[in-house]
């Protein structure tokens, strides 16, 4: 009887255990992939809603502001070598390396929404002496964006140096500058696209400045 109560002892020990086990292991393995599914699947949500849909207005603000952008960092490479003021060549670094990045942001939402990013023109302006391309000095490649220079004015500003390069680039970027500032207007009244919104805002307070700035530079030179 001694035996036999020592083995029933044993034999109840041993399931106890096991079924304690099987009940630590349940709740492990449950507490784990509960953690790991609300880890995964929360940034993805949040990442494909954060910015909101877009409309035509964002397109067209898209699409002008790179040609917008591109033809002013055009303006600003030729300062480096031709303006005398180094506040103008200042200006025109800052103004470079603010422009430069928000057009490849804005490429990167045409591209993403399946629009085209408009083909890179820069620096075809103020080109002379090119097999069929007779009579493009006067022609203005974007008319229809405020602000924009024409290949002519653009003609005669890389042929300027030394002060006249400086009042010219001032005068001109300023004309620039307003034209942004009108384009991001309408962008934050008509747009949809929370991130553009926000540049053409960024804008709006970064060029107003810029044009404050330029206007003074114009009254000393």
């Amino acid at each position: 009887m001694t035996a036999h109560r020592r083995l029933i002892r044993r034999t109840a020990l041993a399931v106890t255990a096991g079924a304690a086990a099987l009940v630590l292991t349940a709740c492990g393995s449950g507490g784990h992939d509960m953690g790991s599914m609300g880890s995964d699947s929360s940034p993805s949500a949040t990442t494909s809603t954060e910015a909101g849909g877009h409309n035509g207005q964002d397109v067209s603000f898209a699409t002008e502001m790179i040609q917008h952008h591109r033809q002013a960092v055009d303006m600003a490479e030729s300062a480096a070598s031709r303006a005398s003021s180094q506040d103008v060549k200042d200006l025109a670094t800052k103004i470079k390396g603010a422009q430069e990045p928000e057009i490849k942001t804005v490429s990167g939402w045409l591209t993403s929404w399946g629009e085209e990013v408009p083909e890179d023109m820069s620096g075809m302006e103020g080109m002379e002496g090119m097999e069929g391309m007779e009579g493009m000095e006067g022609m203005d490649m974007s008319s229809d964006m405020p602000g924009m220079m024409s290949a002519e004015d653009m003609g005669k500003l890389e042929k300027a140096s030394g002060a006249e390069f400086d009042t010219m680039f001032l005068e001109m970027m300023v004309k620039h500058h307003e034209g942004a500032v009108e384009m991001a207007k309408t962008q934050k009244a008509d747009g949809e696209y929370g991130p553009a919104v926000t540049l053409a805002d960024g804008v709006i307070t970064a060029q107003t400045a810029e044009i404050e700035q330029m206007n003074k530079m114009l009254d000393k030179s």
